[in-house]
C-alpha cells in the first residue's frame, strides 16, 4: 500500500534559496501554462465578436499534461521571461507546476460537464507571488535517505539535514519493505518539510478487540463520545488548543497592527518590528495547529487500534461552519480530520469505518426502545424518552445508536457493503413516531384521522445504507 513519511528540514541560507528557487519554478510554471491556454480562448472569444465563422476561429490549445510539455520545453529557450534561469532548476519544478495545471483544467471541465462532485470549479487562475502555497514535487532523480538517519538526499538540491531522524522509514527501505516512489517539499507553518510518498508492505495486524464495535458521536463540548456494543462509554475530553491560545493570539495581533506593515498600494515595506511582531504572532499560530493534530492523532489511532468496528457521523462540516456562533469552536475541533484519518488507520489496523447517513437521527433515537423524536434543539444536552422513560446524555445517546448500526454492518452476510442490500435498521430510526395518547391495533391514533406527512420532512429523516470505507 502507499504511505507518507513526513520530516522536517533544516536547511542552511544556500539550501533554502535553492528550495524556493524550486517552487517559484513550479508557480511560473502553472502560470505560464493557464495563460498558454486562456490566451487561445480569448482569441477565440474575441474573433467570435467579428463575426468570424466557427471553423475559421483560432483552434483550442490542449491542455494535456504531455501537451503542456512539449509546448513548455519549446518556449523557455526562447521566452525572455524564462530563457536566463530555467537552467537553474530541475526538471520535476517545472513538471510540478504543468501538472498542477493539467490537472486544474481536468477539474474545470468535469466541473462543467456534471461529470465531477462537490462544488463547482471555476476556470484556473494565476498564482500570485508571496501567496501561493510554496511546494514542489520529485518523481524522477537521486531521491533517498542517507544511512545515517539524519539527512535526505534530492534531486538538484543535494543532501539536506532532517530536524528528527529519519529511522521508521530508513529501516523499512533497508529490510526492502519499503519503496520511494516521489518526494514533495513544502513550506508550512513556518518551516521546510519533506513528504515522501512510499510503496511499504505492511504485515497484516488485527484491533484488540475484533469483533467489538463502537459508535463515536463528535461535539463540541466533548470532543468525542464513544460507546461500544460491549457497554463501555468514554467521553474524550476537547482540548480546545485555540480557545486556549485566543489571548495571546489577541495581544500578539493588536501588537501587529501598531507596526508599520508592508503596503502594496503604495509601495511600502515592513518594518523590523512589524517582522518581528509577525514572526510571534504566527508561532502561536503554528503551536496551536501542531497541538490539534497531534491530539488528533492521538485519538483516532487509539479507535482504530482497540475496535474492529468503527462507526461516525456523515457530518456536513461545511455547513456547520456557516454557524457563526460555533464556527471557531467546530474549527478547533477538527470533525473533518477525523473522519479522514479514521479513513486510512482503520484500513491498516484491519478493522472498517462504518459512515451513517447524514440524515441517519442518532441524536433524536431511544437507545432503549427505538423511539424517535420529531425534533430535538441543540440546546438540550440531556435525551428524556417519553415512550420508555430513558434519560441519558444527549452525545451518549447518539454514542448508543452509532454502535448498535456498526454492531450490525459488522456481522452476517450481505449486510456490510454488498450492492443492492439494505441494512437492517436495529433501532427503526427511519420511522418517525408522534406523540399520542392511545394506539390501536392498526397502529393508528384513537381519535386521531392520519396528518399528512410533509414530502421534505420523509426525505431529510429516511437514512440509507451506510458506507464503509
Amino acid at each position: 500500500m502507499l504511505q507518507a513519511y513526513r520530516f522536517a528540514l533544516d536547511p542552511n541560507s544556500g539550501q533554502e534559496s535553492a528550495l524556493r528557487s524550486h517552487c517559484g519554478g513550479a508557480r511560473v510554471a502553472y502560470n505560464w501554462a493557464v495563460s498558454w491556454v486562456m490566451a487561445a480562448w480569448s482569441q477565440r472569444a474575441a474573433e467570435a465578436t467579428y463575426g468570424i465563422a466557427d471553423e475559421e476561429l483560432t483552434e483550442w490549445r490542449p491542455w494535456s499534461l504531455p501537451a503542456l510539455r512539449r509546448a513548455f520545453n519549446a518556449a523557455k529557450r526562447t521566452d525572455p521571461r524564462l530563457a536566463g534561469w530555467w537552467a537553474e532548476n530541475s526538471k520535476e519544478a517545472y513538471n510540478t507546476g504543468l501538472t498542477a495545471a493539467a490537472t486544474a483544467f481536468d477539474n474545470f471541465a468535469k466541473s462543467k460537464r456534471g461529470d465531477r462532485e462537490g462544488p463547482k470549479m471555476g476556470v484556473p487562475r494565476r498564482k500570485r507571488k508571496g501567496r501561493a502555497q510554496l511546494s514542489c514535487r520529485f518523481w524522477t532523480g537521486t531521491i533517498r535517505v542517507e544511512p545515517d538517519r539524519r539527512h535526505v538526499t534530492l534531486p538538484r538540491l543535494g543532501t539536506i539535514r532532517v530536524h528528527e531522524k529519519t529511522s521508521k522509514l530508513e529501516r523499512r527501505i533497508a529490510n526492502g519493505t519499503a519503496r520511494i516512489l516521489s518526494a514533495t517539499v513544502r513550506f508550512e507553518r513556518g518551516r521546510w518539510f519533506v513528504a515522501f510518498q512510499v510503496e511499504v508492505e505492511r504485515a497484516k495486524t488485527t484491533p484488540r478487540h475484533p469483533n467489538t464495535a463502537v459508535g463515536v458521536d463528535l461535539g463540541v463540548t466533548h470532543l468525542a463520545v464513544t460507546a461500544d456494543s460491549d457497554g463501555n462509554t468514554e467521553f474524550i475530553a476537547n482540548p480546545q488548543h485555540y480557545e486556549a491560545a485566543l489571548q495571546k493570539l489577541r495581544r500578539a495581533s493588536r501588537l501587529v497592527s501598531r507596526r508599520q506593515g508592508p503596503d502594496k498600494r503604495t509601495g511600502q515595506q515592513p518594518s523590523r518590528r512589524w517582522l518581528r511582531a509577525n514572526a510571534e504572532r504566527n508561532r502561536i499560530h503554528h503551536r496551536v495547529a501542531n497541538l490539534r493534530a497531534d491530539a488528533l492523532h492521538k485519538t483516532t489511532t487509539n479507535l482504530a487500534a482497540e475496535y474492529g468496528t468503527v462507526a461516525v457521523e456523515d457530518l456536513n462540516v461545511a455547513g456547520m461552519l456557516r454557524n457563526r456562533r460555533l464556527a471557531r469552536k467546530i474549527a478547533d475541533a477538527g470533525f473533518g480530520e477525523i473522519r479522514r484519518q479514521l479513513t486510512y488507520k482503520t484500513d491498516w489496523r484491519g478493522g472498517q469505518l462504518v459512515v451513517a447517513d447524514r440524515w441517519f437521527p442518532s441524536s433524536k433515537t431511544c437507545s432503549g426502545c427505538g423511539a424517535v423524536k420529531a425534533k430535538l434543539p441543540l440546546h438540550i444536552r440531556v435525551f428524556k424518552c417519553e415512550a420508555c422513560g430513558l434519560v441519558k446524555d444527549r452525545d451518549e445517546n447518539a454514542a448508543l445508536n452509532l454502535a448498535a448500526l456498526a454492531a450490525v454492518c459488522s456481522t452476517g452476510t450481505g449486510v456490510a457493503g454488498d450492492q443492492g442490500t439494505k441494512v437492517p435498521n436495529p433501532r427503526r430510526a427511519d420511522n418517525q413516531t408522534r406523540a399520542t395518547t392511545g394506539i390501536t391495533a392498526g397502529g393508528r391514533a384513537v381519535g386521531a384521522t392520519p396528518v399528512p406527512r410533509d414530502r421534505n420532512e420523509d426525505r431529510k429523516h429516511a437514512y440509507t445504507q451506510p458506507t464503509l470505507w
